[in-house]
Order: structure tokens, then sequence, then C-alpha cells
């Protein structure tokens, strides 16, 4: 929709991803009109769905799994049936091969989880049970502004655990390497060396949300995502506008208040001469982490994994043991490149059969790399996929490749290619972009940060943006 430059709007907010349509629907229900501007020809951030190798294929560019699409409590509470976007679960969640041919499955059933983990499996159970019945009280926290919560009990179970190195909370509790490598697995999407504390916390959030509420497919790719949240927003009677890049804060319409979904670097950007300059230096040192090489695939059919489970997983970790994804973490942030990379790869095909022509099938995959290399991994990638599934190059028809920079040129975001809007370590979680309460107001009187790099950070969830117009009401 077009704008009038001289309506003045209660709020405008930049950037129409997940967070910024999540602040813009929160203002909108409130009441308030709102005006969301995108730099693109369409909607999206990080959740676009686009034909990138043949006819007839949908590709998710970046996000493709969506646990907190289901488990976030601002995703949860909207209308997603009367807005026309389906939820898929896949037969499996997520599988892990090793290299004896079999894999390790993480069910919607703890019981079967632990089935497929074996000697673990119980340690596994009293682990993950009850932080998946306790997700309900521990969401407001660790999808919150801070770590305080009512629930001290819950938040204790989670934080106890949780604050520890990746590589030592799997070797206390877990006597055998299948619980070990279905561990280090979820923990590695935290993009943090396994030496750094609360990287636990990342494969425990994972984990129970695995068995809590799934981890869902959208029928027809991640664009269906925010797509249904726009409809939403018009029919509480917002407007959106794209192929509008905005270069400074002067240029836009009037307003009582101006949500920003950019990283902090976009910030010093347009805000220009209006932030203080001691708050200008704090931001220069916000600290981007380590980026994606991601590859888009059309197969001629399935890819043919050795283990059955794998087969009906809509997620495969590939990377082995505990000690090769920690050590493929280690290097990538170190700058390093890694002989066997930690590879995350989701067959969204195998569950949604509108993603590709019938009896074949599209592949998402990425590895982690440093901070904007520019290295080609395909052979990397493809080698360690190759390793569970004998004959997957057969497959393949076609690909699409993208490096950190274009990754970077797709979302103006992904700084240097890391797609969680910077690092989520202890010094920068809670007090991204920086140590301020709240955190998502900036020194310009009006002007809100609703990005992954304000709490709780990366991930389709919309809670950023949820607290951030929520401050601005208050406001």
């Amino acid at each position: 929709m077009g704008a009038d430059r001289l309506i003045t709007y209660d709020a405008v907010v930049v950037g129409a991803g997940p967070n910024g349509l999540a602040a813009a629907i929160t203002l909108a229900q409130a009441g308030r009109s709102v005006l969301v501007i995108e730099a693109k020809g369409t909607i999206g951030g990080g959740a676009r769905t686009c034909a990138l190798t043949l006819p007839g294929f949908r590709h998710d560019i970046c996000s493709a799994i969506h646990p907190l699409g289901l488990g976030s409590p601002f995703m949860r509470s909207l209308p997603w049936e009367r807005l026309g976007v389906a939820w898929i679960q896949p037969d499996l969640p997520l599988a892990h091969p090793l290299d004896d041919g079999s894999a390790v499955g993480l069910h919607r059933s703890l019981a079967e989880t632990a089935d497929s983990i074996g000697r673990d499996g119980d340690a596994w159970q009293a682990l993950l049970g009850p932080l998946a019945a306790d997700w309900e009280k521990l969401a407001p926290t660790l999808l919150g502004p801070h770590p305080f919560s009512p629930h001290l009990l819950a938040l204790a179970r989670f934080g106890l655990p949780g604050m520890l190195p990746a590589n030592l909370l799997p070797r206390l509790l877990f006597r055998e390497e299948r619980a070990r490598a279905l561990f280090a697995g979820l923990a590695a999407h935290s993009f943090l060396d396994f030496s750094q504390p609360f990287s636990s916390a990342f494969g425990l959030v994972l984990g129970l949300l695995g068995h809590s509420v799934g981890w869902p497919v959208p029928q027809g790719g991640s664009q269906a995502i925010v797509d249904g949240m726009a409809r939403h927003l018009q029919e509480l009677g917002g407007e959106i506008v794209c192929g509008w890049e905005v270069k400074t804060l002067d240029e836009l319409p009037k307003s009582r208040a101006v949500l920003l979904d950019v990283t902090p670097r976009q910030l010093l950007q347009l805000a220009g001469k209006k932030l203080p300059s001691g708050y200008q230096r704090r931001l220069e040192k916000y600290r981007y982490g380590p980026g994606v090489f991601k590859i888009d695939y059309a197969l001629n059919e399935p890819v043919p994994w050795r283990a059955e489970e794998c087969r009906r997983a809509g997620t495969v970790h590939v990377g082995g043991t505990l000690a090769e994804i920690a050590a493929s973490e280690r290097a990538t942030n170190r700058g390093q490149l890694s002989e066997r990379p930690y590879v995350l790869v989701a067959q969204q095909s195998l569950f949604d059969a509108s993603r590709a022509p019938a009896g074949q099938h599209t592949l998402w995959a990425y590895c982690h790399v440093p901070h904007g290399s520019t290295a080609d991994r395909t052979e990397a990638i493809e080698q360690q996929i190759e390793r569970f599934a004998p004959g997957f190059r057969e497959t393949i028809l076609a690909r699409s490749t993208r490096n950190t920079q274009a990754i970077h040129a797709y979302n103006p975001n992904y700084i240097g290619g890391d797609i969680n809007g910077g690092v989520q370590d202890i010094r920068q979680l809670w007090t991204r972009p920086l140590l301020a309460w709240p955190p998502y107001a900036t020194p310009i009187p009006g002007v809100y940060l609703c990005s992954s790099s304000t709490p709780p950070g990366g991930g389709v969830h919309g809670m950023c943006g949820y607290h951030a117009a929520q401050s601005a009401l208050r406001r």
C-alpha cells in the first residue's frame, strides 16, 4: 500500500521481517495506527521462500524449521488457521546420523527418544522431561528482556545445567556417544565455541521444544508465516509499503514512535549525530558472530540416508560425534574453516508436496563459517552428507549457493553472514545491544530497536518485536 507522507502515524516500523511485523501487530492490537516500511520488493526478512534452482522448486532462503513458531507466546497467540497458515509436523523432528550407519532420533515422545538413545535414555528423560513440562513457565523468561522469573524452581532446573559449557554437560550426564552427539547437534545452533558458559542452554531449549511443541514447517514455505502476519496486520488497520529503503530517520513520516528492525550498525547509519557520542561508541563495540554458507538443492529423489530415522526427519544434524562438532564450532569461532563442518539439513519437501514437482525434492543445508568468509564450502558440505548418505551427489539436479557476502546482501541485518543479529554469549544475550533498561529504547525519544539484536535474540519468534512494542506503548 502507498502512504501519504503528510499523514501522522502513531508508529512507523522499519523492516518487515518477523520481528518488525510482530511489533506492528502488537501496536495495532492496542489501537495504534501503524506503517511498516520494507526496503525489499517483498516482505519477509529471514522468512522468505523463493524459486532459486529449477521451475517448480520452492526454497526457504534462511529460516526453515520453526519450533518457536509454536513455542513463542507471541506467535502462538496469532490466529494461524484463519490466516491460512498450516503447520506441518514431520514424522520425526530431528535425526542425528552416526558412522555406524545408525541415527539417534529426537522424537516428540520422550520415551521414544530414550529408546533411540539407548543406555543414556533414562538420563535424557530426567534432564529434558521436566524442562519440556515447564516450557509455559520458562518461555516468558527465556524469550523475554531479562533473566528473572517468578517460577524459580523451573528456572533453576533449566539454569543450572544450562550455564555449563556444551562440551562439559553431555560428558557429565551421558556415558555413551549417542546422547552426547544428539545434544551437541542441538547446542551447535548457538554458533558458540562449546567451551563457552551457557552454550548448553541453546541445546536444552531446542531439545525441550522438540518434546513439547515439535519442530514444525509451514506449508508452502517460511514465507507463509510473514504473509499470514501481514494479513493480520492489515486486518487490524496497519499499512505496509515495500521498495522503500530508508537511509535516514529524517525521511520517515511523522509519528509518535519509530521501531527499527535493524542491527546496531544500521542504527548508527540511520540516526547519525542524533545519538549521543557515548552511546555511539558503545554501539560500535557490539560484536557480530560467525556467518553461514548456504546451499539449496533441487533433487530427483529423497536423500539416500543409510539410517532409516534420517529418511523420516524434518531436520538432520550432520556432524558426527560431540568431539567433531565441538572442533568444528571451535574452528569457526577462531576464524578457521573446519575440514568436517557441522551441517544443518532440512527436508521440508518430504512432508510438504508444495515445495517441489511430483517425485522430486528440495534440500536446505548450511554450515557455519568465520564472520565475513568468502570461502566456497560446497565440497565440504557435500562430503559430510555423502558420509552418511552415499550416493547423495547422484540425486542433485541443481544447486544454489550463498556465501556470507551474498547472505548479507540478501538481508542487511545479516552482517558478515551472521543470521543471529550478533553474538549470543553470556556477555551479549540479555545485554544486547548494550546494558540498558529497557534494552529496546534508544537515547532518541520515541525511537526503539526491535530486531534480533535485542533480547531474546535470533529466531523466528517475534518476541523482540513484541517486547519493543510493549516498551513503546508503556512510554
